[in-house]
């Protein structure tokens, strides 16, 4: 996802900070088709083998459409920088044509380059087959607990963690889930099995090509969504023109918040150029 800093020349001691996301469900982007191992069927090789053995998987309706989101996992809120909050978007996504977009997992948060911009890790893409659209979503509905999670699932005893936000419309079921602190160490309580199971279907999403063992393409979106925000003037901050004379900052406008939960900012759609 590249991060793009710039600052507007002005008398007033703020700069304007502008975070340029890829928007994921533009376009049905195709990449290579993960294949299971030679002379084996069943789960895809982009995900691993899940579910007590013997386990059958059944047909799981679902729409079939480039833009119909199937299943999605996105993380946000919690103590960041708001660059971190401006810069939210889902780290996965299956769309009903089996085409997945989604990041590596990212270990430490890259430095800027010598012109100051950070460019995070970048999203791929691939494309499932019927079959492999099947157990993945067997696999987020029952082994993942999904298919029985209320909407919201709170951590009393830990302030500030971000949440994991599950997004699935399969099968009958349109619902999204947000756990908060999945991934920190929370007092057992009543919420412990299906935190556990939450915990498993994030754990297969996030390291969706095992450790960057599975062929994928880098994904191309055909357009970006561009969030603008004023922050202090710091030293890290080094400020270049605004590069872009057709556009104005009065031209992001407030609207929909920047990912589920996420803070709002004022964006705008830009085209990849």
């Amino acid at each position: 996802m590249p991060t793009l800093s710039f600052a507007l020349p002005a008398t007033r001691s703020a700069a304007i900070l502008l975070v340029a996301l890829l928007m994921t469900a533009c376009g049905a982007a195709s990449g290579p088709s993960p294949s299971g191992s030679p002379g084996t069927s069943g789960p895809p090789s982009s995900t691993p083998p899940s579910g007590p053995p013997g386990a059958s998987v059944g047909a799981i309706d679902h729409k079939t459409g480039a833009t119909d989101l199937l299943l999605r996992l996105e993380e946000g809120g919690g103590f960041v920088p708001m660059e971190f909050n401006a810069a939210q978007a889902p780290g996965f996504t299956l769309y009903g044509n089996g085409v997945v977009v989604f990041q590596r997992i990212i270990t430490a948060f890259p430095e800027a380059d010598a012109a100051g911009i950070v460019h995070t890790t970048p999203w791929r893409t691939a494309k499932l087959d019927e079959e492999q659209i099947q157990e993945l979503l067997d696999f987020a509905i029952v082994s993942g607990g999904l298919g029985a999670a209320r909407a919201n699932y709170v951590a009393d005893n830990v302030a500030d963690a971000p949440n994991s936000i599950f997004t699935v419309r399969a099968g009958g079921i349109d619902k999204t889930v947000q756990v908060n602190a999945l991934f920190e160490q929370v007092q057992p309580g009543p919420d412990s099995v299906a935190r556990g199971a939450f915990f498993k279907l994030a754990q297969r999403l996030k390291d969706f090509d095992r450790g960057a063992t599975i062929d994928s393409d880098i994904y191309q979106p055909e357009r970006f969504r561009g969030v603008i925000l004023e922050r202090d003037a710091a030293p890290e901050l080094k400020p270049i023109a605004w590069p872009w004379p057709a556009i104005r900052p009065a031209d992001f406008k407030p609207g929909a918040r920047n990912g589920i939960g996420g803070p709002v900012f004022p964006h705008r759609v830009l085209t990849a150029d």
